[in-house]
């Protein structure tokens, strides 16, 4: 099975609510290839979904240090943050997300919550 195949099954099967089929899906792409990552951002969103919160959020937190750019993978970082209080973080990177894409509409309506 190839990379984006792999990553492909383990998506679907995060969004089909099959957590631990989507774990084993990315542990096996994050064995062949480290570096991938929206793998590693998956398995960030795998973690908060099976209530491993800090996971997540070190998971997360890996993922926007190594790619500053990952605009979802931010996103989804900021919303864990906010979810576990701590908003001068997750406004700071809803910010960072607006100043990417001054569009991104989710973004835009959580920041209304910061100061």
């Amino acid at each position: 099975m190839t990379t984006d195949q792999l990553y492909d099954q383990a998506f679907q099967a995060r969004c089909d609510g099959d957590y631990s089929q989507a774990r084993q899906l990315i542990m096996r792409l994050l064995a062949d290839c480290p570096g991938h990552t929206d793998g590693r951002w998956q398995l960030g969103l795998i973690q908060g979904f099976e209530g491993d919160f800090d996971g997540s959020l070190e998971t997360l937190e890996q993922v926007v240090k190594m790619n500053p750019t990952h605009i979802k993978a931010r996103y989804d970082l900021a919303m864990t943050q906010m979810m576990l209080g701590m908003m001068d973080e997750a406004c700071a990177n809803f910010r960072q997300v607006l100043a990417q894409d001054p569009t991104h509409e989710d973004a835009a309506r959580q920041a209304v919550y910061c100061p």
